[in-house]
């Protein structure tokens, strides 16, 4: 296991903090996508009032995040990997104070929509960065327990996040939360300017061109491993997405009582994205990933027929969506790493495209459930259940065909001992 702390490209020796201090800081960065989402949603009916805007135009701030995010990351990508990590984080962190500032002084909601785009672009770049960060770092296993690590950082937020701006709103109105993630941003851009350092080097060559972004794309591995990941983080977000209405809604949940439910299933992910690093030491992270897929189908399932028979009332609900939201600590981490574990020279636009994917299918997940509302727990049920299904496919069925014609299946590479790319 030594091989896996080795510095995977030869030519760079960063001298990082302690792991515990690098750790927390990439955790952070990493959590300001569900901070900027998560904090902000017991706030959407006020916001409605107060701008004079319908559900639809509110919703669509969410959305336009999202879009923001996708694109933001497919552009930050090349843009790490030519001017190395740091530079272009300073400013992505700055961009994201901006649009959080502006997000705050809004007029209407076309325009928090437009500062929500601006804050989405420059929180992009803290989500790529962490993962190359990784990747420059450590691979296979190694790759998957920092992950896992980050996860851990990451998971506290949408256990806080609801909480802390029920709080916000109810003290101080819905535009103090956009204040306090404009202090959030200020208060990252000094951590990582004074305590993260460089792990990849410039590239003074050439920019990223198109042909590597189709380098990705032909690696089945890579493709196979990144729709797992996003098709289980889409129904994540379709979670998100319908889950006030669901609990305040349709099972009377009292929006104080709310962040306890979301919190709880933050819980069980975190926790299993714990256990996950634990049991990387004993199984690889295609095994482990595999039995999550597995679990995530069947909670999935559960959630569906719940859904649509009524049975168990709220409990019966929060049970399984708390099932199923707990297979996604193992997932992420796994998925993530082993899509990464062929490309560490081209870490940046690897993780960016990741990310892209990630989050556009998070905002198609997230349209499809307020476009298909209809007053029911259903919709949501049945994207979290597409999710799961197709995710379940992408992972297994190329795995599948490959065997028939007598190759190895992408999540049995020699992931599991930290093999440099």
């Amino acid at each position: 296991m030594k091989e896996e702390a080795a510095l995977t490209p030869p030519e760079i020796a960063p001298r990082p903090p302690s792991t515990l201090v690098l750790e927390l800081i990439l955790g952070a960065l990493t959590a300001f996508a569900p901070l900027s989402i998560d904090m902000y949603l017991p706030a959407l009916p006020g916001i409605g009032g107060d701008l004079h805007a319908n559900t639809a135009a509110v919703q669509l701030t969410l959305a336009t995040f999202f879009v923001g995010l996708a694109l933001g990351q497919f552009g930050a990508g090349p843009l790490i990997d030519r001017f190395g990590r740091t530079k272009p984080l300073y400013a992505g962190l700055l961009v994201y104070v901006l649009g959080s500032a502006g997000c705050a002084l809004a007029p209407s909601v076309e325009a928090l929509s437009a500062f929500r785009f601006l804050q989405a672009l420059g929180g992009a770049v803290a989500i790529v960065v962490p993962r190359a960060v990784v990747r420059d770092l450590q691979s296979g296993a190694g790759a998957a327990r920092m992950l896992s690590r980050l996860v851990l950082v990451m998971g506290v937020a949408p256990i806080l996040a609801p909480l802390l701006g029920g709080a916000l709103l109810g003290a101080f109105g819905w535009r103090s939360i956009f204040w306090a993630l404009a202090g959030a941003g200020l208060v990252s851009l000094a951590a990582v300017f004074f305590t993260l350092p460089e792990t990849a080097p410039p590239r003074h060559g050439r920019t990223p061109h198109l042909a590597q972004f189709g380098e990705l794309l032909r690696d089945p591995s890579f493709v196979g491993h990144a729709l797992t990941g996003g098709m289980l983080q889409a129904a994540m977000f379709a979670y998100i997405a319908g889950s006030s209405f669901v609990f305040i809604t349709l099972y009377e949940v009292p929006p104080s009582q709310f962040g306890w439910f979301f919190g709880a299933n933050a819980a069980g992910l975190i926790l299993n994205s714990q256990i996950n690093r634990r049991l990387l030491g004993r199984y690889s992270p295609g095994q482990l990933l595999q039995w999550a897929i597995w679990g995530s189908l069947l909670a999935a399932a559960l959630v569906w027929t719940i859904a649509f028979t009524g049975w168990g009332g709220l409990w019966g609900m929060a049970g399984a969506l708390f099932l199923f939201i707990s297979t996604l600590g193992f997932i992420p981490p796994n998925s993530t790493a082993l899509a990464l574990e062929n490309h560490g020279k081209r870490a940046g636009i690897a993780s960016a495209v990741l990310g892209a994917l990630q989050f556009t299918l998070a905002a198609l997940a997230s349209w499809a459930v307020s476009a298909t509302h209809n007053g029911t727990a259903v919709p949501m049920a049945s994207v979290i259940a597409a999710g799961a299904v197709l995710g379940w496919a992408a992972l297994t069925l190329p795995a599948r065909r490959g065997k028939a014609r007598g190759e190895a299946p992408p999540s049995s590479e020699a992931s599991g001992r930290g093999k440099a790319a």
